[in-house]
């Protein structure tokens, strides 16, 4: 499997932590009109606008607590963030003990999914049939919506700016508030996975929101020494996680 060399030589970062956002109201909204088998999703907002929902809020203190907490060697001390709402709030609450800036890049916002925001997987397939069956014939990797992204277009957004973090921050602790198909594209390109093995991620191990999945430099390269952990809210707030994926996903949710 290929690897991006990082170095204890201090040529890249010591330690990469990439965060899920808190549960927003997008999760919430989703949760609802799947079950209801809704076309969409009930919400006012656009995707970029969607706030935490009250459970999100009690999981960004109490992962605030937990940095609060932590040793000064294993505190952030470079902070992106999405720019979108629920991963900015979510940074800025998870950091407020620590006095991080927290840089917005965009590169790590959330999949666009163009004509599909707000949908269900129950409203792509109604109204529109022939996007649905196109999809189908090129896989759900290199499948791109009409306006929106594929996962591949993802993947090359999580590259540059693993390049950057390389060239950038050697010897920090960097820490990324960001999405979940984002965090699955970093693991994509830190791990040396496949197409078929990171969708098969999103369906069997779906990353619980405010969870930390943390890379260590080891041997010259970033390695995966934790994944969706919640360590820093259980007990405090209650532990959230979209259901096992089987369609297209929506907007606002991940």
């Amino acid at each position: 499997m290929s690897t991006v060399a990082t170095g204890s030589d201090a040529t890249g970062p010591l330690e990469l932590v990439l965060v899920r956002h808190a549960e927003s109201l997008g999760n919430v909204a989703d949760r609802e009109a799947l079950a209801a088998k809704a076309h969409r999703l009930d919400l006012a907002d656009s995707d970029e606008q969607v706030g935490l929902s009250p459970e999100g809020e009690r999981q960004a203190a109490a992962l605030g607590d937990h940095v609060a907490g932590l040793a000064d060697h294993r505190r952030p001390t470079v902070v992106v963030s999405s720019p979108y709402r629920r991963a900015r709030d979510t940074a800025a609450s998870a950091l407020a003990a620590v006095g991080v800036e927290v840089l917005l890049d965009e590169r790590v916002r959330e999949r666009e999914l163009g004509i599909f925001d707000g949908m269900t997987w129950y409203g792509i397939q109604a109204e529109h049939p022939g996007e649905s069956e196109r999809r189908g014939r090129l896989g759900k990797f290199y499948y791109r919506p009409p306006g929106g992204e594929s996962w591949a277009d993802v993947v090359l957004r999580v590259r540059s700016l693993l390049v950057e973090l390389q060239a950038r921050y050697a010897g920090e602790r960097v820490w990324v508030f960001s999405h979940e198909a984002v965090i699955l594209a970093f693991r994509y390109v830190l791990e040396g996975l496949d197409a078929a093995s990171v969708l098969a991620l999103q369906k069997s191990e779906p990353i619980a929101n405010c969870s930390m999945t943390r890379y260590r430099d080891q041997d010259g390269a970033l390695r995966l020494v934790a994944r969706d952990d919640v360590s820093g809210i259980q007990g405090a707030a209650e532990v959230t996680r979209e259901p096992a994926h089987t369609g297209e996903g929506t907007g606002g949710a991940g």
